[in-house]
């Protein structure tokens, strides 16, 4: 995949990085050249210096042969300008921005551009946490018959088995995620305190789960 990253802050140079890694063809696009010592060591993607909207600038990044741009500047109308471009004049088929300031989140919501909201996301996930919360549903299939819930490893459980999270044939560990790095764990991975896990579950397996973590 061909893809164009605007941006080299530590966001951009982070996920040009990610993506030249996974093996696709990376082109970075910034206007201060000192932005480039953000990327990884092991980048050999394309660097690309100049004010992005300069005659030619996103012709020379390879934008006509472009499977994808994401423009991720800490400018939310330059990267809602830039993401119109893409879209409407080069007709990239997969186009990102990232919305830097919750305020002008309408501004990409008007030109119908697909965005991220790392600002407004980082800040609820911080807050969500802070709750201590021992339960937290964050996505509900169907009816509600089946949910993923998140739950808070407590002390009391180190050393217990993943399998022991999960009843037979309600309730399925979808991921772990230790000092914010997320894995998918076998049944015989051993838990840590403060691990978080994510589990899918009936409300009979989550009655269940909650129960056994109680008594512990």
């Amino acid at each position: 995949m061909n893809v164009i990253v605007v941006g080299c802050g530590r966001f951009g140079a982070e996920l040009a990085s990610r993506l030249y890694r996974q093996g696709h063809q990376v082109a970075v696009i910034d206007q201060v050249a000192a932005a480039f010592d953000n990327l990884h060591a092991d980048f050999r993607g394309r660097i690309v210096e100049g004010d992005v909207l300069a005659q030619d600038m996103l012709r020379r990044a390879g934008i006509e042969q472009a499977d994808g741009l994401a423009a991720v500047t800490s400018s939310d109308t330059l990267n809602a300008v830039v993401g119109h471009i893409a879209r409407t004049v080069y007709h990239v088929p997969n186009v990102v921005v990232r919305n830097y300031g919750p305020r002008w989140r309408a501004l990409h919501e008007a030109f119908g551009l697909q965005l991220i909201s790392s600002t407004s996301w980082g800040a609820q996930r911080i807050e969500e946490m802070l709750y201590h919360a021992d339960f937290r549903t964050v996505f509900s299939a169907g009816n509600g018959e089946v949910e993923v819930y998140e739950i808070r490893v407590p002390a009391s459980w180190r050393g217990r088995r993943v399998s022991e999270l999960m009843p037979s044939g309600q309730c399925t560990v979808v991921a772990l995620t230790r000092a914010g790095r997320a894995m998918l764990p076998d049944c015989d991975a051993t838990l840590e305190p403060d691990d978080i896990v994510h589990l899918s579950a009936t409300l009979e397996g989550i009655q269940k789960v909650h129960g056994w973590l109680q008594e512990a």
